[in-house]
């Protein structure tokens, strides 16, 4: 099996490819997600900021990637992703911001990473790409599925104020965040 919590060398780096480029300014939907932590959470209603790190998936150690995981740009990287949010987050909420992460996974099996993993965040489940397609947001195709881009939102009062596309390596992400955070005080 391979570890998810590692991100080997090599990986190919996703380009811009423009596909985000329509998202800042864009006010989010009222659309209720299904959170990790058992609430129904509308991105659109939150007061201040909201950090909204989007990801393809999360695997777990006891199963392996799905094929060709590691060769698609940009794929690799969730889990480390997910444990540097975890890791800044104290950092992350004394700079204003609340933090979820957003995949298609269902809530139980994201509910799975949360408790592994340790996460002191809600992840959101966007099964049914409601939420991806009313924003547009970039998708691809593995293993039979339909998964979201790896592109980090910052919301202020349920409009996108910044936008981190591509993101890689996903293991600095958090750390890329907390500084733009702390270069644009609310």
């Amino acid at each position: 099996m391979t570890d998810p919590a590692f991100l080997p060398a090599n990986l190919p780096a996703p380009p811009d490819d423009g596909a985000c480029a329509h998202l800042p300014g864009m006010r989010l939907p009222a659309l209720s997600l299904p959170a990790t932590d058992g609430d129904a959470v509308d991105l659109a209603t939150l007061p201040g900021r909201t950090v909204l790190y989007v990801y393809p998936r999360t695997g777990r150690p006891d199963e392996p990637l799905p094929e060709g995981w590691d060769l698609i740009p940009g794929a690799r990287g969730c889990t480390p992703q997910s444990c540097a949010f975890r890791d800044h987050h104290a950092e992350l909420r004394t700079a204003g911001a609340r933090v979820f992460g957003l995949s298609t996974q269902d809530t139980a099996y994201q509910r799975e990473a949360v408790e592994r993993l340790h996460l002191p965040f809600p992840l959101l489940s966007d099964a049914d790409l409601r939420l991806a397609g009313a924003l547009g947001l970039p998708t691809f195709g593995a293993a039979g599925e339909t998964l979201l881009r790896r592109v980090t939102l910052i919301l202020r009062e349920g409009v996108v104020e910044h936008v981190f596309y591509p993101v890689f390596p996903p293991d600095r992400n958090a750390a890329d965040v907390l500084a733009w955070l702390a270069a644009h005080p609310v």
